[in-house]
């Protein structure tokens, strides 16, 4: 497939007509939106606004989500419309997040990371434990609270156990390293997250391994595709792999809700 037909392909299923697990998809006129039925943020995943009534649509969006006392982000792409659509959100008050590269992999036979070697110390979690222990992972790197990751991780998990696989990277009994994987059915496309791995245990493979493994995963699965929103430290990582760059998105998150 050409760029602007994986651009296209992943509009139409990983925008446009996803549902998220613990999420109801509504569609109003040219906005696809997720709302959370578990406590969570919402979000805006698909917009296609003309000029004219972008800045009414934002105002809809903004009441409709405050009556449900539920912040959201509005994931904006560059190559959405209208052109200004960042600058009219942060207007509104939303808070613009770095910028993210979405990056795109076409799996197919003889690709490397198939035939990648998985070492041992790269095992799959399949126990609350285990998503336990990535979140002290998670928390020791970032220094703040994931909590809510650990909820929603153990919840998917346990209701969805088809559709996501974990991994994680063990160094003398500690997580030193994971990543995370959903496979969307009735798409193309596995999408990849996480890939936090301590500052000492960098630049020894493990992220490529986790990549590998679950590109290994998807492809058993009969998934073809996978995407990713990079940071600039794994974007060269991904590309150097296989990943193509499609453009940036911008995570745009509401002012907060009244009580």
């Amino acid at each position: 497939m050409t760029k602007d037909e994986v651009i296209h392909l992943f509009n139409k299923e990983q925008r446009i007509e996803i549902t998220y697990p613990g999420f109801r998809r509504e569609e109003v006129g040219q906005v696809v939106r997720q709302v959370s039925l578990e406590g969570e943020d919402g979000f805006v995943l698909y917009s296609d606004l003309e000029q004219g009534t972008v800045e009414e649509v934002v105002r809809e969006q903004l009441a409709y989500f405050q009556k449900l006392n539920q912040t959201f982000e509005w994931k904006a792409y560059d190559y959405d419309k209208p052109d200004n659509l960042v600058d009219i959100l942060r207007a509104y008050g939303f808070e613009i997040g770095d910028p993210e590269a979405l990056l795109v992999m076409q799996l197919h036979e003889g690709h490397p990371l198939l035939t990648w070697p998985i070492p041992t110390e790269i095992r799959q979690v399949t126990e609350d434990a285990g998503i336990d222990d990535i979140i002290l992972l998670e928390e020791e790197i970032w220094n703040e609270p994931h909590e809510d990751l650990g909820e929603r991780l153990k919840r998917d998990l346990r209701d969805d156990s088809e559709d996501l696989s974990i991994y994680a990277a063990y160094a003398g009994g500690k997580v030193v390293s994971a990543a995370w994987m959903y496979l969307h059915h009735g798409t193309s496309f596995g999408s990849l997250w996480g890939g936090s791995t301590l500052p000492d245990y960098r630049r020894k493979g493990l992220y490529t391994s986790l990549l590998a493994a679950r590109a290994q995963a998807a492809w058993h699965k009969g998934f073809r595709l996978l995407t990713v929103d990079a940071s600039p430290l794994s974007r060269p990582i991904l590309e150097k792999h296989g990943f193509e760059f499609l453009g940036y998105s911008y995570p745009c998150v509401s002012p907060a809700q009244l009580s």
